[in-house]
């Protein structure tokens, strides 16, 4: 068995072009795993920003709720309802709602996610407002989101270098812009479906958005009293809450939100598909490189089954080639995608990422796709009869 490794090795590295070539076509195929499944973990993690950026223990939504950025409110009475249970402490609510905000360069609008709290009890974990959320007290003063997506202008830039600028802001129903001034900035990012975002106190949203009614809110953030069981409270809480609103835990807030996007979602279907068919090319790419390294040593392979060896010897020369070029084409993958991730990162604001899980799922899926390739070669090596070669 320790001259199975040496001849696979020889007989892949004997044409040096095609074991290249080979090489290129596996890392090109690994490459595309990696940024369908980039992006992919980028969706699911710009989506629920704002969920894992939230406080509270329990989350209150309308049942009609389908995503983040589709409204459905339901009525304030609901959270006041909570607090006739014992393990309640106290409620916050949440307006969300797009808006369009005029560049203060070009003039242009562009919509832009506002959401809208009680300034008094801040309801975001966000460490550089923690101190400046009394500052949306202020009638019109509003947090800028400085990693929004570039087209809203250098809002960012401008409020770091203290420019004078007007910035108006625009609900969809109205044609009179809003004046509103940025007294701070923070971190949050774009998503798939969301370019940019303001955080306004709840006053605030509510002259913006003109139309809409305060008794009428997004999201109920519900926070517990010390030592109490929230799968207790939340199993009351459903029980006895009427059920046009729904209870659930931030895990559970988290991942439907990830199940919108995955399921109800056509770009959710469409990065399946392309993981899956990225799969299936590699597939059919090694099985070419295999089969036809196969078809040139054929004699060689026929040779060594007269001279005593068994199927098992030779398709294990087989397999370990395909173990090879798994490795050898997954380095330069790993190594081209970390500079296509930092491009796509920068040009479209989005949470793409290189971590180990990714790492790992595309070397295992490699390593399948060879095996897998390698397995489907095979035929025509078990057949081979010497016979017929002599």
């Amino acid at each position: 068995m320790i001259l199975n490794i040496p001849l696979a090795w020889l007989q892949l590295a004997k044409q040096k072009v095609r074991f290249f070539v080979a090489l290129a076509g596996i890392a090109f195929v690994g490459v595309l795993m990696f940024m369908q499944i980039g992006f992919q973990d980028a969706l699911y993690a710009s989506a629920t920003q704002v969920h894992k950026n939230l406080k509270g223990d329990l989350f209150l939504i309308s049942a009609q709720y389908k995503s983040l950025t589709s409204n459905q409110s339901f009525s304030r009475t609901r959270l006041y309802q909570t607090l006739g249970f014992s393990d309640i402490e106290s409620f916050a609510p949440l307006y969300v709602q797009f808006a369009k905000l005029k560049n203060p360069i070009n003039g242009r609008k562009y919509p832009i996610y506002v959401l809208g709290f009680d300034p008094v009890k801040p309801v975001f974990k966000l460490p550089e407002l923690q101190e400046k959320f009394e500052l949306l007290q202020i009638p019109d003063q509003v947090f800028f989101d400085r990693a929004s997506r570039p087209e809203f202008g250098p809002i960012a830039e401008y409020y770091q270098q203290n420019k004078p600028m007007s910035l108006e802001i625009f609900s969809y129903l109205g044609l009179v812009g809003y004046k509103i001034k940025i007294c701070g900035l923070f971190s949050l990012g774009p998503s798939f479906g969301v370019d940019g975002n303001l955080i306004v106190s709840s006053s605030t949203f509510m002259r913006i958005f003109q139309e809409r009614d305060a008794n009428k809110i997004d999201i109920g953030l519900i926070h517990l009293k010390p030592g109490a069981n929230p799968k207790k409270v939340l199993a009351n809480l459903s029980a006895k809450l009427p059920k046009d609103v729904v209870v659930m835990t931030r895990e559970e807030f988290i991942n439907f939100e990830k199940d919108y996007w995955t399921l109800r979602t056509p770009i959710g279907f469409v990065f399946n598909l392309m993981v899956f068919m990225g799969f299936v090319v590699g597939v059919i790419v090694v099985y070419q490189i295999l089969y036809s390294n196969i078809s040139t040593h054929f004699v060689e392979f026929a040779t060594l089954k007269a001279m005593g060896f068994r199927n098992k010897y030779l398709l294990a020369v087989v397999f370990q080639q395909a173990l090879i070029l798994a490795a050898l084409g997954y380095i330069p993958a790993f190594v081209i995608s970390l500079g296509l991730y930092d491009l796509a990162k920068n040009a479209t604001k989005l949470p793409i990422t290189m971590d180990i899980e990714k790492a790992l799922i595309v070397l295992i899926s490699a390593t399948l796709m060879c095996l897998t390739s390698g397995f489907l070669s095979t035929n025509k090596l078990r057949k081979v009869d010497p016979a017929d070669i002599f």
